[in-house]
């Protein structure tokens, strides 16, 4: 199946579920998890898909991000996950 229409079949699904998915925890399974495989990542793969990874970047030093990603043992992707209730503001970005 083609990458658009996995990804358009991902929003249609998220949009139907965007009420339920209240708590950061709910969002990284019922979307973020799904979004890192269809990108075709490994998941299950904790040396690819770093779960709580700690990341000093921006003005956040020694805290944790919610996923880094490795790219041939390489971080390459950092991913900070919110609650579909959430705003998100400049302050997420660091």
């Amino acid at each position: 199946m083609e990458l658009a229409t996995r990804l358009t079949e991902l929003v249609s699904r998220t949009q139907k579920h965007r009420e339920v998915l209240l708590t950061e925890q709910a969002a990284k399974t019922a979307l973020v998890m799904p979004f890192i495989q269809l990108l075709g990542y490994d998941v299950f793969n904790p040396l690819e898909v770093i779960p709580e990874y700690t990341a000093d970047v921006g003005t956040k030093k020694g805290e944790k991000v919610d996923y880094a990603i490795a790219i041939d043992g390489v971080l390459s992707i950092l991913m900070e996950c919110k609650p579909s209730s959430s705003e998100l503001t400049i302050n997420h970005a660091s």
